[in-house]
Order: C-alpha cells, then sequence, then structure tokens
C-alpha cells in the first residue's frame, strides 16, 4: 500500500469515526445538521454517509417534514445501526477463543465462547473464531459490513510480526503465525494484535467507574501471565516481555518450568500447579470443579495449599509493586473467583512487603472484575481511539492491512 493511498484511508477513517461518534451522542440527525456538527463539507459527508449506509454502519431512522426545502421532500433523518458490529474483539487461549462483538456506541452486543484442544493449529483455531463470528451472526443478527476494526489477544510472550523475530513459544506453544493477516483478508478491517494477557489487563483498566491509570495484573489459569498499565499506558517492552510474571523465579529449588528455567510462579500458581499440589497433600482434585467442592467444605488441607499460594503470588507482586507502584493489583481467572482466599492471602502479603513506604493511598489489591470475556474486551479497548489510556498507542493499519506492531519500547 502506497503511502499517499494509506493517508487518504486513515484521512477516511477519521472522518467516519467522526460521523458515528456525533451520531451515537446526539442521536439521529439529518444530513444537514450532521454536516455542522462534525464539519465537513456536504460534498465529503455525502461520500462518508452514502459508504456508511452501503456497509449497514447507519440506517435512515425516520424523515423530518419540518426540514424540507421548498416543495421538496422530507428530509432523511440518520442513525446508528443497532444491529451493525463495529469492532470485534477476539482472544485465543490456549484452549478456547472467546469474541466479542461491540456497536458504535461501544456495547456488546454480541459474545460467544468456542473451545478447542491445546494442541490445534493456529490455521484450525482461526477457522474456529471465524465460524464462531459468523454463528453470533445468525444467532443475533449483528452484521459486519461496516467494522471498524479487529483486536485480538494471542497467548503471549507476543513479539509481534517484526521480520526475523518470530512469537516467542514456551517449548509446545504455537506461535500465532498469520492471524493477523487472516482477520484482515476475510473481514477488510485494520488488525491490531497483542498479548491476551495484556489486553486483560487494559480493560480492568478502563471499565471500573473510575478509570485506573497505574495498574498491576495477574492471571492464573492453565499459565501464568501478567500486564502493566502505567502512567496511562498499557506496557508491551521492548521485546514484548513486559508483565510475564509467570516466568519470574519464585522458589530457585521449584519444578521445572516449561520455559526452562526452575521454580518459576507458573509452577506453583497455575491452576495445573495448584491442583497438583493439593493431590500431593492428599486432596483428590482433578478439576476445578473438584477443587471448588473442596473449598466449600472447608477442607483444611486444600486451605493451606492455597494460602501457601497466596503467599507466594504476594511475594511476586510485591516485588513488582514496590517498582512500579501501582494504584491497584488486580489477580484474575478463574481460580479466584472458586479460591477467593488466594486474593487475601497475595494482599496481606503484599501489604507486609510494602509496609516500609508511607502512604495515605494504599495500594488496592482486588480480584479481577470482569471473566473470560476479559481479554476480548481488552482487544476492543485498544482499538478504541477514545480511550484516555491510549494515549500514545499505535494507530491500527488502514483497511485490508495488518498492523504489524512494530512499537518502540514503553
Amino acid at each position: 500500500m502506497s503511502t499517499t493511498i494509506g493517508i487518504h484511508a486513515l484521512v477516511r477513517r477519521t472522518h467516519e469515526e467522526r460521523v458515528l461518534g456525533t451520531l451515537r451522542a446526539q442521536g439521529s440527525l439529518s444530513r444537514g445538521e450532521l454536516a455542522k456538527r462534525v464539519g465537513l463539507s456536504r460534498t465529503t459527508l455525502s461520500e462518508i454517509t452514502v459508504s456508511l449506509l452501503r456497509r449497514g454502519a447507519i440506517i435512515v431512522a425516520d424523515t423530518d417534514a419540518t426540514l424540507r426545502a421548498g416543495s421538496g421532500r422530507p428530509a432523511e433523518r440518520l442513525a446508528l445501526d443497532p444491529d451493525s458490529g463495529q469492532f470485534l474483539g477476539v482472544d485465543f487461549g490456549h484452549r478456547r477463543v472467546h469474541v466479542v462483538v461491540a456497536d458504535a456506541s461501544h456495547e456488546v452486543i454480541a459474545s460467544g465462547l468456542e473451545r478447542y484442544v491445546d494442541d490445534t493449529p493456529w490455521t484450525e483455531r482461526v477457522e474456529i473464531a471465524f465460524d464462531l463470528i459468523e454463528r453470533l451472526s445468525r444467532e443475533t443478527g449483528v452484521h459486519y459490513g461496516a467494522l471498524q476494526a479487529v483486536g485480538i489477544g494471542v497467548p503471549g510472550p507476543y513479539r509481534g510480526g517484526r521480520t526475523g523475530t518470530p512469537a516467542v513459544s514456551w517449548k509446545t506453544q504455537l506461535a500465532p503465525d498469520g492471524v493477523d493477516l487472516a482477520f484482515a483478508t476475510r473481514f477488510h478491517a485494520p488488525v491490531f494484535v497483542d498479548n491476551n494477557t495484556r489486553l486483560a489487563a487494559l480493560a480492568e483498566a478502563i471499565t471500573r467507574p473510575d478509570a485506573v491509570d497505574n495498574l498491576l495484573y495477574l492471571r492464573l489459569s492453565d499459565g501464568v501471565g501478567g500486564g502493566l498499565v502505567v502512567s496511562g499506558r498499557l506496557v508491551s517492552g521492548a521485546r514484548g516481555f513486559a508483565g510475564e510474571l509467570g516466568h519470574v523465579m519464585a522458589d530457585p529449588l521449584g519444578r521445572t518450568c516449561r520455559c526452562g528455567k526452575r521454580g518459576c510462579l507458573e509452577t506453583i500458581a497455575s491452576v495445573p500447579a495448584i491442583l497438583a499440589s493439593c493431590r500431593e497433600s492428599g486432596v483428590e482434585v482433578q478439576t476445578l470443579d473438584d477443587l471448588a467442592a473442596a473449598v466449600e467444605k472447608g477442607d483444611p488441607a486444600v486451605d493451606v495449599v492455597l494460602r501457601e499460594v497466596g503467599s507466594t503470588i504476594g511475594r511476586v507482586l510485591g516485588a513488582a509493586a514496590m517498582t512500579l507502584d501501582p494504584r491497584e493489583v488486580v489477580i484474575g481467572g478463574e481460580i479466584v473467583r472458586i479460591a477467593p482466599v488466594l486474593v487475601e492471602q497475595a494482599a496481606a502479603t503484599l501489604r507486609y512487603e510494602l509496609y516500609p513506604i508511607p502512604s495515605d493511598q494504599p495500594v488496592v489489591v482486588r480480584a479481577a472484575g470482569l471473566e473470560d470475556s476479559d481479554g476480548a474486551l481488552g482487544a476492543i479497548a485498544a482499538i478504541f481511539h477514545q480511550s484516555p489510556l491510549l494515549a500514545g498507542y499505535p494507530e491500527s493499519a488502514a483497511s485490508g492491512e495488518p498492523v504489524q506492531q512494530q512499537r518502540s519500547a514503553q
């Protein structure tokens, strides 16, 4: 794509966003009213609205006889199409893909989840995601003709599409090669790709009643990942490793991690590791449902395991908090809802670690407010230009051209 074409596409997309933003804020408007509010010439506005009408982003809501000129026909009033998917968020986990669709008002209008096995090739994962997206369209009536952008979260660490620097793999983890291109080709929209746990951190930061501009996030799942929001910016780091708290050494004599080191937090605090520790303590738990039952009946051996894990989490987060001084520390993952003592113990340990630092505003430690959609919601948030937490974030590439994530160190 030439620079000139890219600039024209960016200008056009900016005009479209202004029109959609105005209709979102003001409701239905005539073309004359819309032109005054967005500051575009009638000719330019006509081109933009014709395109948006054709793609289904907006509709003719009604006519206004009071706005007719002389004996001409009543003026049409334009409005957002409530069934038009404007933003698509996709979170590829190790064993499932979650899709969220938002309209021009940034409201979620459809979502769904589909599972697959851990070693499913990326080409098949993408096809599973496409099938899920089309199924959502059939079931809800949502359509994608006016899709503005696609945000995609992939398992980390993710280094982006830089030539000669493929995504890092922890042994059996597959690299998400070609995901951005596949979605850009399918939907003819700009594509943004980042680590799904980092995107979950962004979602937790901006979906609070008051946005948090300094946040430390940890997610406990099949693996352990993290994300950092520092001074209002989602941090990826020079090589895409920022927030990889799961591979911080927590026990030098611990188990060998899949990354090759020994005693990483992931070997202690991931769901498989916690279940294994419970079994070693004589409690036969194979699944999270088994763990939930043991927690419910107050099994003392399980409580000891969970408190020890929580303390280890707190020490790792305490070291990170001492370095970053976050406003909030958020711990996510399904296991946190099953075993809230993990957060309680981590909070107590972290408070001890930070005790020497005087403060009239202590660090808030809480469980994640979002659930399995967190990465997908964060992916959508990453493409909302209105978000104050996205200052300095790279613009999406022009329609049909995947983002290559050539981001400088943050």
